[in-house]
């Protein structure tokens, strides 16, 4: 429920933060909405202890390149944005501690695993294989490998997400947060639009409607499909580990992830932007505007 004794907060209040190389936490440019955009894959730090055989353009072809920079604007729109600076590929923030494959280890690891279907497709917490299908080790990791990787990379990203949406939370009452991807456009499913069957160009995953409010994801799609994009809507994605840990609809924190299609704005070879690059930047400044207005109007009837 929405705190009717809600004040808008300014930008002092909500402080910018950097732990190097793991992440960063940039604060609203002016008064707060209770946003949080975070952007889990678009690291390019790697770490000096990376010890894979995947040659770096494989990895860097893994990463979600420049969906940081997309929706790194989000602080002039209020919202609080989230990014972290480790590459997926080393530890993957988007994915539950529990998500690990026993084949990646040396010993058996002490507390109960439960592999996903990423997991058992060599993308768990910790990666075993580079797509496409290319093992990442010469060797299995150690516990003491694994633990160092989810104490300094894992769990200070839960941490500051976790943290940032807290506080927004008791701030509001509510708090939305936008989890930001980029999909391969080999995987973008085909939607069916006024000018026929076409690949989508972005992916919305609220996990079945479990996740969020139902007008967050309309206003998405909505502001989405007047521009000219093709919208589609828990297929393939639905969403993983952040959107599921960090939501909770029947106590006002909602999480939706988004997925964009690569080819609109990137050569998925070389890793070069496209032309359409800014115009896609400045539609999704449009998306951020969108979606401090919704915020902004639902606090304000509940202020009435």
């Amino acid at each position: 429920m929405i705190n009717k004794n809600f004040h808008y907060t300014s930008a002092e209040g909500f402080h910018s933060l950097s732990i190097p190389k793991v992440l960063k936490r940039v604060a609203p440019e002016k008064s707060a909405v209770p946003i949080v955009v975070d952007s889990p894959h678009s690291g390019t730090n790697y770490p000096a202890d990376f010890d894979c055989l995947v040659p770096k353009i494989m990895l860097r072809r893994a990463e979600d390149s420049y969906v940081g920079e997309l929706f790194g604007d989000a602080p002039r729109h209020g919202a609080t944005f989230i990014e972290a600076l480790y590459p997926r590929s080393y530890i993957d923030p988007n994915r539950s501690l529990d998500d690990l494959d026993p084949d990646l280890l040396d010993n058996d690891w002490p507390s109960p695993i439960f592999m996903s279907e990423k997991a058992r497709s060599g993308h768990g917490l910790i990666w075993r294989l580079c797509p496409p299908e290319m093992p990442m080790y010469r060797y299995r990791l150690t516990e003491a490998k694994v633990r160092h990787r989810i104490e300094k990379y894992w769990q200070p990203y839960h941490q500051c997400l976790s943290k940032a949406i807290n506080m927004l939370h008791k701030q509001f009452g509510e708090t939305w947060h936008i989890n930001c991807h980029s999909m391969p456009s080999g995987s973008a499913p085909s939607v069916i639009t006024r000018s026929g069957r076409v690949p989508a160009d972005f992916v919305l995953g609220d996990r079945d409607g479990t996740t969020c409010d139902l007008r967050l994801r309309q206003v998405i799609s909505k502001t989405l499909e007047e521009m000219g994009y093709a919208v589609a809507v828990n297929d393939p994605y639905k969403g993983v580990e952040l959107v599921r840990a960090h939501s909770d609809p029947a106590s006002a924190r909602h999480s939706i992830q988004i997925e964009i299609n690569r080819a609109i704005y990137m050569n998925e070879r070389s890793l070069e932007r496209l032309a359409g690059f800014e115009t896609l930047k400045a539609n999704i400044n449009q998306l951020l505007h969108e979606l401090a207005r919704f915020s902004n109007q639902r606090i304000s009837v509940a202020a009435e």
